[in-house]
């Protein structure tokens, strides 16, 4: 534990801590501008520089080890002189149209510099060329607003493992993008938006579909209805000033109403549905695989998580048969809205709007693959993020706080806690374990209060291993089986799961992937700066919520049992296969 001290205040910290993390332990707040927490530092931007007495020039905090005896000063006046500098070097760089710019007051280079005190730049010089890239349905790129900060490399390089963004060229002349300056619609990206999450700037953000939901619901000959997906009302609440892991359910409903929504929906409901059509699958193909013994794709993949199914297209296009054949739960339900709900208010398909509130920027990709349009039309039709949502009630004059708690509308607004946990990472695990154990046995699913604890938190793998017994009689081959399952959040470590699978060291039959850490409620959409306190304090909200709920199970939602018994007839039915069900193609990488 060296002993070192941050502007005269001992601290005692473990052995490998950085300077950064030390004056945090003082007390002491020092601005950075390159650094992910947990991710490996790079001292790329410089300001986080601190004096440390006896070196001879300033050192970056976030990657300078604590050591024995530091004196450090993070407030000297060659410290302050040297950071106003280095902010205002970046600002004199930066085309950065504040008056206009999507990251106007959420701006991390406009709160620096206001808290440097920087009321002019010194250094009048060209600024970086400009070049936009709307390339992708989800994510637009602006360089001409880039600092090179390098955040967006350091997530999608460790974090996703997926590369596409990099630096090239070098001085004045470097670019952070993908190779060869082309753009992300051309090389491997899945469009995660975990970049955009992290940016500080407004260099990438999300597509934003604001004006193309007002102009639907300025139309008189539309039905627009939304459906918010279970993340949303555990962060919706930080675009309003309340802290992480508010609930909001409620008052966000009422909100979504006085915008003018004909109806408000619970993506829920299609996570209850999912389930129900997962769970089948999954025990379909054990059955196959144990007493018709059949070579069936085993273990079988969660599908719900749209930049995990990119991912598998672009790297792991050999595995695409393991995976559930289930669309997510926001395909599910537009298939749903757009046949079942308009065949019981007599309107076609395309008369019917189906707007998203969503964590996650993929989202916008996944709504415009050619295959989710089985209803007749485009399944769902537009994706808002939780940012984009926040935007449009701040906008439209209405006080978040003074709103009632409203409920969703019927019929695709009932759901059970199952599909509130869906949020977050191992809920659909614990989910389809909650409903298939119960269908296989009559009993409910042993341990905690219908928790399965070892799959939840934020670890990046966890593993779980549940044996059935004194299964009903038309699940006998099932008897004394033991259920291996696996969670992975972040892409990165859905590769060391894969990998592990491959070269035969692990042996599962169901795993679930989420492609951002700490799943959903750590969207690439969610509101902005997402640690993982922020990614616990949202986890805890869901588990109350669910823990609130009087139904807590899937199968027992008896919206979705009259779903089925007046329009689907059974899970993995004709018509359920054919509205809820896809496939998956090989994509080329760049």
């Amino acid at each position: 534990m060296p002993k070192l001290t941050i502007n005269n205040v001992p601290v005692d910290v473990p052995e490998g801590e950085t300077i950064l993390h030390a004056a945090r332990q003082a007390g002491v707040r020092i601005p950075t501008m390159c650094h992910v927490e947990g991710l490996h530092p790079i001292g790329a931007c410089r300001v986080c520089i601190v004096e440390v007495e006896g070196a001879r020039n300033l050192v970056s905090s976030c990657a300078m080890p604590a050591a024995e005896g530091m004196k450090v000063r993070t407030n000297s006046r060659r410290v302050r002189e040297a950071r106003k500098t280095v902010v205002e070097l970046l600002l004199s760089e930066h085309n950065g149209e504040c008056q206009t710019c999507d990251r106007s007051e959420d701006c991390e280079l406009q709160a620096l510099a206001a808290e440097l005190g920087i009321r002019e730049i010194s250094y009048a010089g060209e600024k970086t060329k400009r070049r936009i890239d709307a390339s992708t349905p989800a994510l637009l790129r602006d360089n001409g607003k880039c600092i090179k900060c390098r955040r967006c490399v350091s997530v999608c390089g460790e974090t996703q493992m997926v590369g596409a963004l990099f630096p090239q060229n070098r001085g004045f002349e470097t670019v952070i993008g993908p190779a060869f300056n082309r753009d992300l619609d051309d090389v491997a990206c899945v469009q995660c938006g975990q970049c955009a999450a992290v940016c500080p700037v407004g260099a990438i953000t999300e597509r934003d579909q604001i004006d193309e939901v007002y102009k639907a619901l300025d139309n008189p000959n539309l039905h627009v209805i939304v459906q918010t997906a279970p993340a949303i009302r555990a962060a919706l609440g930080e675009c309003f000033g309340h802290p992480p892991g508010t609930l909001v359910t409620g008052k966000m409903v009422a909100a979504l109403r006085r915008l003018g929504f004909a109806a408000v929906f619970d993506t829920n409901f299609a996570a209850d549905l999912t389930i129900l059509e997962e769970g089948t699958e999954l025990l379909t193909r054990l059955k196959q695989a144990l007493v018709e013994k059949k070579d069936v794709a085993l273990p079988m993949f969660t599908s719900c998580s749209p930049g995990w199914i990119k991912f598998m297209e672009y790297f792991h296009p050999d595995m695409l048969p393991n995976l559930s054949t289930c669309k997510s739960p926001q395909q599910m339900f537009g298939a749903v809205a757009k046949t079942y709900y308009a065949n019981k208010l007599g309107k076609k398909p395309e008369q019917i709007v189906v707007v998203s509130v969503m964590p996650c920027t993929a989202k916008k990709f996944e709504c415009s693959r050619p295959e989710m349009s089985d209803s007749g039309a485009r399944d769902v039709d537009i994706v808002l993020t939780t940012r984009e949502l926040g935007k449009m009630i701040h906008a439209a004059g209405i006080q978040f706080d003074c709103l009632p708690d409203e409920k969703m509308d019927a019929p695709l607004g009932l759901s059970t806690g199952a599909a509130d946990i869906f949020a977050n990472t191992g809920g659909v695990m614990v989910a389809a374990l909650r409903s298939a154990y119960e269908i296989v046995t009559g009993r409910p699913l042993p341990g905690d209060n219908l928790h399965v604890r070892p799959i939840e938190g934020l670890k990046g793998v966890k593993e779980a291993s549940l044996k059935v017994e004194k299964v009903k009689p038309e699940w006998k081959f099932l008897e004394g089986a033991t259920l291996n399952v696996a969670v992975a959040n972040g892409l990165a470590n859905a590769r060391q799961v894969i990998e592990q699978i491959k070269s035969g060291a692990k042996q599962y039959h169901f795993v679930e992937v989420m492609t951002c850490p700490g799943g959903c409620i750590g969207g690439g959409g969610q509101p902005r700066y997402t640690d993982n306190s922020v990614r616990q304090a949202r986890i805890d909200a869901i588990y109350r919520e669910d823990e609130g709920k009087e139904l807590r199970k899937s199968h027992e939602n008896p919206a979705v049992a009259k779903l089925y018994e007046e329009f689907l007839g059974q899970p993995l039915g004709e018509k359920s296969h054919h509205l809820l069900h896809t496939d998956y193609m090989p994509r080329e990488k760049v």
